[in-house]
């Protein structure tokens, strides 16, 4: 790092380089080559709630949190943005007298997870040929 105040230099800006993975993906623009990563399920912990609620009917809160070892908040705050896409469904009940919530995919989450693995299979195929 320079001196606090100095002035850098104007750089020239490279033209920017297309990725190799995005170059062996045939079609037109790099942006109608691939489609768009869902960035919703991309982020690791909800990739973790979609992912485990693809292989089960359903999933409480407790279940989510011991299989994806996070806490309360953390958990909550993911199934809730999951939620709000129409990509998990939440039941809340009681059972006797304890509190339970109980998350399913729903038939939009399993759709957006298929485009996502479609996705990142493309990339892993466009990488490997390389």
């Amino acid at each position: 790092m320079g001196k606090p105040g100095a002035v850098v230099p104007n750089r020239e800006r490279r033209p920017r380089i297309q990725p190799r993975w995005l170059q062996a993906v045939p079609g037109g623009s790099p942006e109608s080559r691939m489609p768009q990563l869902d960035r919703l399920i991309h982020e690791h912990m909800r990739l973790g709630i979609v992912s485990a609620l693809a292989v089960n009917e359903s999933l409480t809160f407790h279940d989510l949190k011991e299989l994806l070892n996070t806490t309360d908040g953390n958990l909550s705050v993911h199934a809730r943005k999951l939620e709000e896409a129409n990509y998990v469904s939440c039941t809340k009940y009681f059972d006797g007298r304890i509190p339970k919530t109980e998350y399913r995919l729903t038939p939009a989450g399993r759709r957006a997870l298929e485009r996502y693995l479609d996705h990142m299979e493309a990339l892993i195929r466009a990488t490997r040929e390389r």
